[in-house]
């Protein structure tokens, strides 16, 4: 009987902790905690938003630049063996992909020596690379920036600690200290998260900047080849 009532006693005991954490963490709502974090959450919040309209923004504008144009090569293709350049222009300059505009670029220089027309293609490939390329680097900014952010927020945040504790000595109250170490915990944890977020969504888009650049490396190949296609 003894036993069975300590283990009745062990396991209330255990609900009531339980019970206390549950309430605890009811307690800390994270807006209120991003509060206590002072003004330093500002720049670490507009980071976050900033780094989250790059990354969808990117995804979009890369997903449409590598999606499949095996159709425009076709037709492009068929009029270039034809003897139709241009339709073969028009075509390219009426589809607004990246890929239509480099083999544009290579249509333009038809006549001209290979090593013209590589390069007139390259060089669009690159411009078209920069483009895909744009605002992507407040990305790694963000990914360096906000925990830098974070630890400035935990140094301002301990020297308010000790501030207080300086000014009124024996008579601190723990409420007092909360507030800075709050701000230093606070601001540490948000920066990390932010940073840890703007590096994987760099590192994301800076894979998917290269799959599309195969794309186009692959295609320039494809135009080069259909030009020598009619000697063979």
């Amino acid at each position: 009987m003894l036993l069975q009532i300590a283990q009745t006693v062990d396991t209330a005991a255990m609900m009531d902790a339980a019970a206390a954490v549950v309430q605890t963490r009811e307690k800390l709502p994270i807006m209120e905690l991003a509060i206590k974090g002072g003004w330093i959450m500002i720049p670490i919040v507009l980071l976050l938003l900033l780094s989250i309209y790059v990354f969808v923004e990117r995804w979009v504008v890369i997903s449409k630049a590598s999606r499949d144009d095996s159709g425009l090569m076709y037709s492009i293709r068929d009029y270039i063996l034809g003897g139709h350049l241009d339709s073969a222009k028009t075509l390219c300059y009426n589809t607004d992909t990246p890929t239509a505009r480099i083999i544009g670029k290579g249509i333009d220089r038809i006549g001209k020596p290979v090593e013209n027309i590589k390069s007139a293609m390259e060089d669009a490939g690159n411009l078209e690379v920069a483009r895909l390329e744009r605002h992507v680097g407040w990305l790694s900014t963000t990914a360096g920036a906000a925990p830098m952010l974070g630890f400035l927020g935990t140094v301002t945040g301990m020297v308010r600690v000790f501030f207080d504790m300086a000014s009124k000595g024996n008579n601190i109250e723990v409420g007092t200290l909360a507030n800075g170490m709050y701000q230093a915990m606070v601001t540490t944890v948000a920066g990390l998260i932010v940073g840890i977020i703007a590096y994987i969504c760099y590192n994301v888009i800076v894979s998917r900047i290269g799959q599309a650049t195969h794309v186009f490396e692959s295609r320039s190949a494809d135009f080069m080849d259909l030009l020598n296609e009619p000697e063979n």
